[in-house]
């Protein structure tokens, strides 16, 4: 719950931030609805694609990860297959993208172009010593050996094409 409440401020907050930012030092460029149209379509395409990626890697491992009666969003099974052979985090490869496409729609050049990237050097930070951290001590020396052949991200095309699969 608390890392949700994470997300949550980090894209209001930099929302709001952003903006007011985007009011003193871009006022002509966010005041331009040809701006705003083009960045709010390719913001709404990204975001389609985040959503796609993180509710398919998001059910895989739901159905994969999870052996007996446990809480929702937990995990006791290492899941080491599909495209969690190919990468450790594919949700979290997908979920980095959700602040820019917030910054897209809200069409905020300051969102995307400093908040959005420090917000994705963040989560970036989270996912290698929380999430990684929590995978060890749960899964052990399982996890460190998928730790030495797997990448924690795959940006090879046979990759997204696992992840981006229905």
């Amino acid at each position: 719950m608390l890392r949700i409440l994470i997300w949550v401020l980090m894209l209001v907050g930099g929302s709001a931030l952003s903006i007011w930012l985007d009011s003193r030092w871009f006022h002509e460029v966010f005041a331009n609805p040809v701006f705003h149209l083009a960045t709010l379509a390719v913001g709404i395409l990204l975001l389609r694609l985040v959503m796609r990626v993180s509710r398919y890697t998001g059910r895989l491992l739901a159905s994969m990860g999870r052996e007996g009666d446990l809480p929702r969003m937990d995990t006791n099974k290492l899941v080491t297959t599909g495209v969690y052979g190919c990468m450790r985090h594919p949700m979290h490869l997908g979920l980095l993208f959700f602040p820019w496409s917030v910054a897209l729609m809200l069409g905020s050049p300051t969102f995307l172009l400093i908040i959005a990237p420090l917000e994705m050097l963040f989560m970036l930070a989270l996912i290698k010593f929380v999430e990684e951290t929590e995978a060890i001590r749960k899964f052990g020396d399982d996890y460190r050996e998928y730790q030495r052949h797997v990448p924690i991200f795959n940006l090879r095309p046979a990759c997204w094409r696992q992840m981006l699969s229905k």
